[in-house]
């Protein structure tokens, strides 16, 4: 009887830490997507400043054409012209096992204006790489881009 006692213990303790332990994957890929919307509303609202304020303070973009600009280039670019819009989607991320790092990727489109005024949009794909900040907060320590054709 103690056996099955003993054994019916462990059997709910493997539930329950596996159980755990999904719940914590799934939401560490669930955070990485909330923190990208809060993002891109931020940005939807705001423009460029936005934009710079969640990159941490040692954060970089890796700029298309091979150019890297710290979080202080960043800073120093002028605010985005009228009509100019950022939007992007993550696709995929994922949480490391320490849930400290994490990365999510998909595409985005940036809509500005050309000479004539017209709306003209680009397309792409993305990476960000977030990192937890000492005081809890999470930033962007890398994100990129690069063009590609305009979706079918």
């Amino acid at each position: 009887m103690k056996l099955r006692l003993i054994v019916a213990g462990l059997l709910v303790f493997i539930f329950v830490v596996t159980s755990f332990t999904q719940q914590k994957a799934g939401s560490g890929r669930d955070l990485l997507f909330q923190l990208e919307a809060e993002f891109a509303q931020a940005v939807a609202q705001r423009g460029r400043a936005a934009f710079v304020t969640y990159f941490a303070d040692d954060g970089v973009e890796l700029e298309e054409g091979g150019g890297i600009a710290t979080r202080e280039d960043l800073r120093k670019e002028p605010a985005w012209p009228d009509g100019t819009t950022l939007t992007w989607t993550p696709v995929r991320g994922d949480m490391a096992a320490s849930g400290d790092l994490g990365y999510t990727y998909g595409t985005y489109v940036f809509t500005s204006r050309n000479k004539e005024g017209k709306s003209v949009s680009s397309y792409g794909k993305y990476m960000s790489v977030w990192r937890k900040q000492k005081d809890d907060s999470w930033k962007v320590v890398v994100d990129m881009g690069n063009t590609s054709p305009a979706p079918r």
